[in-house]
């Protein structure tokens, strides 16, 4: 009787192949937190999960499918992490949003220099991952609700905001690398105040007309 109720109990605890999938991709983003995605192989995958590497295929065809599941769960999880508050002045947003970001990069950073490697490498799947996890964060730039927007959606606007959120990316990478006595309230007071600043100097739009 005994070894029946056991065998039920498992049976109710056994996952779906998706189920087991997303465990394992929350694990390789965990292990992508503290190393390269090149550091990031199926044998430690394999290990980690108390798992055989033949089994691990099953649910990865190959070392590259692996990668960019994992690069993509990685990614999922940047943006909602980052994602700002619902309500509240459009600084006050994005000084939310950028905090969690800078955040973010810190506690994974291996993992996060690995997706910016890849986006100029020959993966077009990492390059694309990367490109709409960088159109979702500056999307929100642009989100209107009763306190206003920040920055009014132009071609111009866009063309700005592209080229701020590359600036911030390499100011906080580059904080990491070498902070230079800069202390990271110091370094979102710039990462906050450049937009603004960079906005009050873009050339007004000329009419289609």
């Amino acid at each position: 009787m005994g070894d029946v109720t056991t065998r039920t109990a498992t049976a109710r605890t056994r996952l779906s192949k998706e189920e087991r999938r997303s465990q394992l991709l929350d694990l390789g983003v965990r292990l992508l937190s503290t190393r390269s995605l090149d550091e990031l192989i199926i044998d430690l995958l394999a290990e980690e999960a108390g798992i055989s590497r033949g089994l691990l295929y099953h649910y990865f065809g190959n070392k590259h499918d692996f990668h960019e599941a994992v690069v993509r769960r990685a990614a999922d999880d940047l943006i909602a992490q980052t994602a700002p508050p619902v309500e509240g002045e459009p600084l006050h947003r994005l000084l939310v949003s950028m905090t969690a970001y800078v955040d973010y990069v810190d506690a994974n950073e291996p993992g996060y220099r690995s997706l910016v490697k890849a986006a100029s490498g020959a993966n077009d799947t990492l390059r694309e991952i990367y490109d709409e996890a960088r159109a979702a964060l500056t999307d929100r730039i642009f989100r209107e609700d009763a306190q206003g927007t920040l920055i009014t959606e132009t071609p111009h606007s866009r063309l700005l905001v592209r080229g701020w959120a590359a600036m911030a990316e390499e100011l906080v990478l580059g904080w990491k690398a070498d902070p230079q006595g800069i202390t990271r309230d110091q370094l979102l007071e710039v990462l906050v105040a450049s937009l603004p600043a960079l906005v009050a100097v873009l050339p007004a739009e000329r009419s289609a007309d």
